[in-house]
């Protein structure tokens, strides 16, 4: 990809000085500036690339954008029809959360096992209840989607001595995984997980993935987290099965509805913890974010290939 002259790059968000300076570092032949969120409709019109959100409106009134870049690693809420229509470019920051994202899956997963919420619970009354609970040791972790966050999740799993399925549209070997399923096989993939662990990015081919019929065929004693995106799980089925105990407890760091509404079910579900899409909010989350923009930056002005392009029709 040939770059303009001194391409103009709007850099969006809680970006520092020393962040901004990496950035500028990495092509001194661009002019990078940084813009609050309400500025870049007024500046659309010179940016060549935009590191932040663009949204229909100023898609429309871009003049020379070429590249848009999104501080996350999920892409659904920044893809629209008209810019997927687009000839612009888009790159996200896949693989910037990945650690600490399998990081709060295990700490889901064991707080689930060993239902610590009645320890959280005892504390607060100062009450010294202790109880048989289990243990991570032996049970199988099923993970959907083998992305970065996936794959560095089973390689956590493992070394707490689970057994390890994944499914993934790919068949190739991943570290960790001793069994790879299709998406044809979804419901025997289910029916041997003590946990389920959801990583897939939200397409249309993934919303509403689990609906009444895969949750009914999970084991009653099996644990549901998800920390992807929300809407892979269907909302009404998973309070049913939570309600009328088909699995034994979720823990949610995403939700169909963003914030979660205080007046919403799953605050007060059965056996469900709830997390506010908080598992990759980590300083070092974002300077992979800066790290990974920086670099895509240099190869743009080198006319070099960009890393995590997004395939815009696919939605990933």
């Amino acid at each position: 990809m040939p770059a303009t002259a001194a391409p103009v790059v709007l850099v969006e968000g809680p970006v520092s000085d020393e962040q901004l300076e990496e950035i500028r570092r990495a092509a001194p032949a661009a002019r990078c500036e940084r813009v609050a969120r309400q500025e870049i409709g007024d500046r659309i019109e010179e940016a060549d690339i935009v590191a932040g959100h663009v949204g229909p409106a100023e898609l429309a009134r871009a003049r020379h954008l070429r590249w848009v870049h999104t501080w996350s690693a999920g892409v659904d809420h920044s893809l629209f029809p008209e810019l997927v229509a687009s000839e612009v470019v888009m790159t996200c920051s896949k693989s910037n959360g990945a650690v600490p994202l399998a990081e709060h899956a295990m700490l889901l997963m064991l707080m689930l096992n060993r239902d610590a919420v009645r320890w959280i619970r005892a504390q607060d009354e100062r009450r010294w209840a202790p109880f048989t609970h289990g243990e991570l040791a032996g049970q199988t972790c099923g993970i959907i989607g083998l992305g970065y966050s996936g794959a560095d999740l089973a390689i956590k799993a493992k070394a707490f001595h689970m057994r390890v399925l994944g499914m993934r549209r790919s068949q190739e070997p991943v570290p960790g995984v001793d069994e790879l399923y299709t998406r044809e096989r979804l419901h025997d993939f289910l029916r041997e997980c003590d946990v389920v662990v959801i990583t897939a990015p939200r397409t249309p081919e993934t919303l509403g993935m689990l609906g009444d019929a895969e949750l009914r065929v999970m084991k009653e004693s099996a644990f549901l987290v998800t920390f992807s995106r929300g809407g892979i799980v269907d909302d009404e089925a998973l309070l049913r099965a939570l309600r009328e105990g088909w699995i034994a407890g979720a823990g949610l760091d995403v939700h169909g509805q963003e914030p979660l509404p205080e007046g919403s079910p799953f605050w007060t579900a059965p056996h469900t913890i709830v997390t506010p899409h908080n598992g990759a909010t980590t300083k070092a989350t974002r300077q992979r974010a800066i790290d990974i923009f920086a670099d895509n930056l240099r190869r743009f002005c080198d006319g070099e290939e960009l890393r995590n392009v997004v395939d815009k029709a696919a939605g990933y």
